[in-house]
């Protein structure tokens, strides 16, 4: 499984990325797309651990993923258990490992100062850095949605799960939506991709 990785992931990033999962013992699956989380890392009950990446991912968000899962297992091994998921001991250990590959051999040029500037204080979810995010998806294969930030008000969409919304208004940074069914009022991030009904 570890040399199918490198079907997924910048020819320049293979060879470090190997060395990672050797040193780790890590095994790692490639699975389908998963709505609500691009990866995940957990220990399994015969000792071993796994991180499971979707394999939808363009190459550049497929490496900060698996970089990120890495880094959880590497935390919990080097700190215990008992540390926050994406508190500082993961930060500072994401950090660490991501360094090396944030260089125009493995990232293309305009990635670079965003990623160095989400790096300063990595979050959860690179979704939840904005700019990171949407300069990422021109590495998507195209596909028939509408960023959030596109859709004129009044008009309705729909979202992955198939719950309609009608566009209200912007706020500072996201958008106030109304489900149609229920009325009830969301707030999405200017990143939410959507397909537009009308």
């Amino acid at each position: 499984m570890q040399t199918q990785i490198i079907n997924y992931i910048p020819k320049p990033a293979v060879s470090k990325v190997l060395q990672l999962l050797e040193n780790d013992h890590l095994i790692v699956k490639i699975k389908r797309e998963r709505k609500t989380k691009h990866g995940d890392y957990r220990p399994l009950s015969n000792g071993k651990h796994q991180i499971t990446v979707n394999g939808n991912l363009n190459p550049y968000k497929f490496l900060i993923t698996l970089i990120h899962e890495i880094a959880h297992f590497e935390a919990f091994q080097k700190f215990g258990r008992y540390i926050k998921p994406h508190g500082l001991e993961w930060k500072r250990t994401f950090q660490h490992l991501m360094l090396p590959f944030l260089n125009p051999e493995v990232f293309p040029n305009e990635l670079l100062p965003l990623l160095a500037n989400h790096f300063k204080n990595p979050k959860a979810s690179s979704d939840t850095d904005v700019n990171l995010s949407l300069a990422l998806k021109q590495f998507d294969a195209p596909n028939n949605k509408t960023y959030i930030f596109e859709v004129p008000y009044g008009s309705t969409f729909k979202i992955y799960n198939g719950k309609i919304f009608k566009m209200i208004k912007k706020r500072i940074k996201r958008f106030e939506c109304m489900e149609l069914k229920t009325g009830k009022l969301y707030l999405f991030n200017t990143n939410a991709e959507v397909e537009l009904l009308n």
